[in-house]
């Protein structure tokens, strides 16, 4: 029997591809096409039209990578044609998924855009009479290749050649025959039905019965003639009503466009007028069709670069068919952000959906990003948000997540309504495939029974088809079928609330465990973000403080510039090193310019609050004192000297509170905490050791971390020279191609040993890691995450643990037990493995390594090579307020000018475990104070908050710097005059909005 029923598979899938299909077309006639290509980067269509067009006929090449040919197509439909009329185009597509080759975009004569050109979506739809477009035509390379993940130029447009890579090969009018159409549309979606369901049952026997009996009356040489009679012949299936028991799914129209990845941005501006303008098109077509595109940042690119595209998507998000989803400005990564930038995530991106469209989605969207962070749904419920959706975890290697529908716990007690689609995509086509995994993997099944399902080519953007959205039509009621339904987001959340009141709840960060080196990958694209958070928390905060003293103008628009180009660069594809050379090399060009913008401006800022004057005055940003200079103050000075290396039996920095001793080969061996008489190196062991590892991941060159790095590892004991330089510790090691300078310095009464790794890096397929093996038994380490820290286990007793081998951590992490730890910051690494040995005395080392670069070959082949200079500081910490201390000094170093005298900070606040996280003028432009507090330690507290300047009103907001709506914030004032004093949960945020008196 099995034989019989693969021949009779066989029998119609052969017949529906060589007989049905190819009489989809009626007639067609070959167009005019004339083209001229674009000489440099892509113009306008009023430039592009002005221009001189030659004839172009098919089968010739066209288009050197990332260029841009325009083509001129004119006719005329001829008399007696009717019917579904469009233009074809074939511009040399591969017929591999959209998104990662050539694509277009047509306009009609008076610059009015028709819809986007895809390779699975490459038609237009043309009336009787005269045809006259225009096609901007994209000639992007594959670099995906196959995902192959070989070293490519083609990431790079210096090095991608100039050779044409696409050839034309159609360019037709096209009569459709719609009953044809339907009829392949018809077994299309009984066939993917057919194969998903069980042998044994008889619906799948049924079915097949069906499919043969339609090939049976379709005659193959008249095809067109004898069409309906097939679709008679399959009518009685797909009238067959779906189980009550069916699964329920929401199907919502999505295009997934990465806003960089294996193409810079200025092709995703493009990439979002395709799409959009496709999606458009369908909901002409199709009145029940909805689209959900998250991506404040995609709006305003339409804005500004197709203002009349966006008026059209204005009305559709005005009938609730077009829905902005996520609330932020892009898809962010949420390991690598700052706490800040975090939020402003939200504050800009809710900020401009309510300022365009009046709109304020109710949920967070990030189908994609490589895992999230544990303090993301105290965010998302700050911002206004209740639900959250992604897909990505189901990409995990090793454990699979045990919930698709639950409650989200993050580090203060916040829940967000999160949900895991279960097709594990966010790129379905709606498939028989898709809707049965949907079906079959649902977790929550006999408590709820609806999922969601994001429809649409995605990553390189297309969007939803009408195939996508015939298939929606049939399924909506099909036996053996879940039963699907064209919605919103919101409309999916309402009823898996509804159907599932009391979830469960997963407590702490959504681990991926794959794309590992994401946190490591392309060190000075991290490196740029770091700096330029802290660049904009100065800003803000010296210019809010001379602002309220009267002093100057607060820089509203170079603030909300730069914030927008650092908030776009955290882009799940930029900040985790995962792009084309081209995206890199941009980023750290805006990096660059950003640091040339805001560095005078922190500076004019602190020359208005210093005075005239000739003393030299510190100003310091951190929420902690340093060098003698007040927290988020200005005092007179030079700051602390450094104590000079001793040599004796190797070197020795001994400043009288810590003492750090060199070995012969200028090994870090020795560090005491002189109070306590503890060492903080293992015995044995050498500290800040430098460890060059193999790094060959299976698959995903630029994401992945295997676990098998592990197995090789080169340590860099030796020294080419150890020199004393000014009061200063130099030691120069090299291995193969590169070469290391470590500078180790002490500061008087300091408890950090600083250290300086200055890296000329030109290994390949290579980790470097700085190695701490430690003197402390920690069964967890605490790691600092936006707005707090999470604690991880050091040991592997689960596979859970086990596969947390690489994390994340912003500024600073440590370990410790009862009375003594120790604590590791860095001023922009963010990969850390943390473990433990034992000793040869049996003793306990709890090994803490630094991830510094890495050497991946795609998609950049030339990631990270180059100088790159690192810090890290080393210190006893008996709590992680300690380390906060350390993590912020270090990345916020005291800044001087000469002027006139101290500065008292704007505001103070009474207790040590309260943070001030920033400082700001409202995003309003009223002039009201916005200060951003969070309680650190992950305990209770109250503080006192109090001002220099004179203060009106005070309350607590939301991050949109509202009233809350909820009891998510607290909601508390203070008239003018009173304390302001605030109780705070464990690593609750808290936004304080002040009126000027």
């Amino acid at each position: 029997m099995h034989d019989v029923t693969a021949q009779i598979e066989a029998r119609i899938e052969r017949f529906v591809r060589e007989r049905v299909a190819p009489a989809l077309e009626r007639r067609c006639l070959a167009l005019d096409v004339t083209a001229w290509e674009v000489p440099g980067e892509p113009v306008p269509f009023a430039d592009a039209v002005a221009q001189s067009y030659v004839p172009f006929a098919t089968g010739t090449p066209w288009g050197k990578p990332w260029g841009t040919t325009w083509f001129h197509v004119t006719g005329a439909v001829p008399e007696g044609w009717g019917g579904a009329l469009e233009v074809v185009f074939d511009l040399g597509f591969s017929g591999q998924y959209p998104g990662f080759q050539a694509e277009g975009l047509v306009y009609r004569p008076d610059g009015s855009i028709v819809k986007g050109l895809e390779p699975l979506n490459n038609t237009v739809p043309v009336e009787p009479g005269p045809i006259d477009l225009y096609v901007e035509a994209a000639s992007n390379p594959d670099v995906a290749g196959g995902y192959l993940f070989q070293p490519t130029p083609l990431g790079d447009k210096a090095t991608a050649g100039t050779e044409p890579i696409y050839t034309l090969h159609r360019i037709d009018l096209v009569e459709r025959d719609l009953t044809v159409y339907h009829l392949l549309r018809d077994c299309w979606t009984l066939a993917g039905l057919r194969d998903e369901l069980d042998p044994s049952l008889p619906r799948r026997a049924e079915i097949l019965r069906a499919l043969e009996r339609m090939c049976d009356v379709v005659d193959p040489d008249r095809v067109a003639e004898t069409a309906a009679a097939g679709r008679e012949a399959l009518s009685g299936v797909l009238a067959s009503p779906a189980h009550a028991s069916a699964h329920h799914v929401i199907a919502v129209g999505h295009a997934h466009i990465d806003s960089a990845w294996l193409w810079p941005t200025r092709e995703t501006i493009r990439k979002c007028a395709r799409t959009f303008s496709n999606v458009l098109a369908l909901m002409d077509e199709y009145p029940d069709f909805v689209f959900a595109c998250s991506s404040a940042q995609q709006y305003a690119w339409i804005k500004e670069h197709y203002p009349a595209l966006f008026e059209r998507i204005r009305k559709r998000v005005a009938e609730g068919r077009f829905v902005p989803v996520g609330g932020m400005w892009v898809e962010s990564d949420t390991n690598l952000p700052g706490g800040e930038a975090l939020a402003r995530q939200f504050v800009h991106g809710k900020g401009f959906f309510l300022r365009e469209f009046g709109f304020e989605p109710d949920e967070v969207w990030l189908p994609d990003s490589f895992g999230y962070s544990a303090a993301l749904p105290q965010l998302a419920r700050a911002a206004g948000a209740h639900s959250f959706l992604t897909q990505k975890i189901s990409w995990n290697q090793t454990n699979r997540m045990p919930h698709h529908t639950f409650w989200w716990e993050g580090i203060d007690g916040s829940r967000v309504f999160t949900h895991f689609p279960p097709t594990d995509t966010y790129n379905s086509d709606l498939s028989g495939a898709d809707l049965a995994r949907a079906q079959r993997q649902y977790a929550e099944k006999g408590v709820s029974n609806v999922s969601l399902t994001p429809f649409g080519f995605g990553n390189g953007g297309g969007g939803p088809t009408r195939e996508m959205l015939e298939a929606a039509v049939r399924t909506r009621s099909l036996e053996g079928s879940p039963t699907v339904e064209i919605g919103t987001p919101q409309r999916f959340f309402d009823l898996a609330k509804a159907a599932h009141p009391a979830p469960a709840t997963w407590s702490g960060e959504l681990y991926l465990e794959l794309h590992r080196g994401t946190y490591t990958s392309q060190a000075k694209t991290k490196q740029g973000n770091r700096r330029s958070e802290h660049l904009l928390r100065e800003a803000e905060l010296w210019h809010a403080t001379a602002a309220w003293r009267g002093l100057g103008e607060y820089p509203y628009e170079e603030l909300d510039a730069a914030w927008r180009t650092v908030l776009l660069q955290q882009f799940h594809d930029i900040l985790p090193g995962s792009s084309i050379a081209w995206v890199h090399q941009e980023a750290e060009r805006n990096y660059a310019a950003l640091a040339e913008t805001l560095t005078p401006l922190i500076e004019s800022a602190q020359r208005l609050l210093a005075g005239p004057g000739a003393e030299s005055v510190m100003f310091n940003a951190a929420p902690v004192a340093a060098a003698g200079v007040p927290a988020l103050g200005a005092a007179v000075g030079s700051g602390p000297a450094l104590v000079p290396p001793v040599v004796h039996d190797g070197w020795v920095l001994d400043n009288g509170v810590v003492r750090a001793a060199f070995d012969g080969a200028a090994l870090l061996r020795s560090f005491v905490d002189v109070r306590s008489g503890r060492e903080l190196i293992a015995d044995g062991e050498a500290a800040a050791l430098l460890q060059v590892f193999r790094d060959l991941p299976n698959r995903w060159d630029a994401w992945d971390l295997d676990e098998h790095y592990r197995h090789h590892v080169d340590e860099l004991r030796t020294a080419d020279s150890v020199t004393v330089e000014g009061d200063a510790l130099v030691v120069r090691r090299s291995y193969r191609d590169s070469a290391f300078v470590q500078t180790f310095r002490l500061a008087r009464g300091a408890k950090e040993l600083d250290i300086e790794t200055r890296i000329d890096w030109h290994e390949r397929e290579k980790l470097l890691k700085l190695a701490f093996p430690l003197a402390v038994h920690a069964d967890r380490a605490s790691s600092e995450v936006q707005f707090g820290h999470v604690q991880r286990p050091t040991h592997a007793n689960t596979s859970w643990d086990n596969a947390r081998f690489e994390t994340a951590a912003h500024r600073w992490v440590h370990v410790g037990e009862p009375g003594f730890g120790v604590a590791l910051a860095n001023d922009s690494t963010y990969g850390h493995d943390i473990s433990r040995r034992w000793a040869a005395d049996g003793s306990t080392v709890t090994l803490v390594r630094q991830s510094l670069l890495r050497a991946p070959r795609y998609p950049d082949p030339h990631a990270d090579q180059g100088t790159h200079v690192l810090r890290t500081a080393l210190r006893p910490a008996e709590s992680v307020l300690e380390a906060l201390d350390t993590g912020y000094r270090l990345n916020l170093p005291v800044r001087t000018v000469t002027g006139g005298g101290p500065v008292a900070p704007l505001l103070t606040v009474s207790s040590p475990a309260v943070v001030v996280e920033a400082v700001k003028l409202a995003e309003d432009r009223s002039g009201d104070l916005v200060v951003r507090l969070y309680e650190a330690r992950g305990g209770r507290a109250r503080a006192r908050v109090a001002f220099s300047a004179p203060a009106g009103r005070a309350w607590t907001t939301d991050l949109l710097e509202r009233e809350p709506a909820d009891g998510v914030a607290q909601r508390s004032s203070w008239a003018a005059g009173e304390p302001v004093d605030i109780a705070f949960r464990p690593f609750e945020i808290v936004t304080l909005r002040v009126s000027a008196r």
